[in-house]
């Protein structure tokens, strides 16, 4: 299955859900991730391609969870149409499973720090809001920010599955929002499927789609499905990019690079590592 994401409203309920097996396995691949690492970075990603979709196509988000664990920061880029990267500040880090069997995800990225997302939306300063970890499952603190910092009820559920060979056979997630006009009626027939539900990954490994979760999620509902986006990993990184980062460099640090004869740039966020040549790194020293 390619991934994807869905719009929806039912009533006075909004709901996007996403299936991102296939980028979470990217980004494992890519930064070398364990489990711990591969599923606290494929939810994170999940969760900044749920917040971005309702933002316009020139705009684009950042989650960051800097929760002082062993896994150091989980950073996720996010745009409205579909494009996510990310990394982990230690991806190779390895935990015990948690009292219920599962991945340490909680653990792995701490709860001695601030989530932060922010937003760019063409305005000459992002607008960025910090609220402190409370409990490191990604999915929980999401759900708490949009609460407290943003004022906006939510249910966000994320999922990512790893085999013992460390990869991804089901990845996803959905953020259900009742709009002001929700009656108690509506709330309580939410709740109640939501308490009902199985875990998202669980779903996406069977072989759900996006629009078969929002039916699971929203069941009673009388759902009007919209707009439909394909999902996939993409870095905005070039090595026109990095050599635009190394003519910022001082004169006296490229001479050092050009002693050396050569140099590599990797990108935190893709790995992709580009080579420049001596004569290359010269280019650049003469343009200083």
């Amino acid at each position: 299955m390619q991934d994807h994401l869905l719009k929806a409203i039912a009533g006075n309920v909004r709901i996007y859900a996403a299936v991102t097996t296939n980028l979470v396995q990217e980004a494992i691949e890519r930064h070398h991730c364990r489990h711990v690492a591969g599923a606290a970075l494929g939810r994170t990603m999940t969760g900044a391609l749920l917040l971005a979709a309702n933002m316009k196509n020139d705009e684009a988000l950042t989650v960051q969870f800097d929760g002082h664990g062993p896994l150091g920061k989980v950073i996720a880029d996010a745009s409205p149409n579909g494009y996510v990267r990310g990394f982990v500040g230690n991806p190779e880090v390895v935990l015990p499973l948690n009292e219920k069997g599962k991945i340490d995800v909680s653990g792995g990225v701490g709860q001695d720090g601030l989530l932060t997302i922010t937003r760019f939306t063409g305005m000459r300063n992002p607008i960025a809001g910090s609220i402190a970890i409370k409990s490191g499952e990604i999915a929980e603190d999401i759900t708490q920010y949009l609460y407290q910092s943003e004022q906006t009820p939510s249910s966000v559920a994320l999922g990512v599955l790893i085999d013992p060979d460390c990869r991804c056979i089901g990845a996803g997630g959905f953020m259900v929002q009742p709009l002001p006009e929700a009656t108690e009626s509506d709330i309580e027939r939410l709740e109640k499927n939501l308490k009902n539900l199985r875990p998202v990954s669980a779903m996406v490994h069977e072989g759900l789609s996006a629009k078969n979760i929002i039916q699971e999620v929203l069941r009673g509902f009388a759902i009007e499905f919209l707009e439909e986006i394909p999902l996939k990993f993409q870095c905005q990184c070039s090595k026109k990019r990095i050599r635009e980062v190394l003519s910022s460099l001082r004169p006296e640090d490229l001479d050092l690079l050009i002693e050396d004869g050569s140099a590599e740039v990797s990108c935190h966020f893709c790995n992709t590592a580009y080579h420049f040549t001596k004569e290359e790194l010269e280019e650049i020293r003469s343009g200083h």
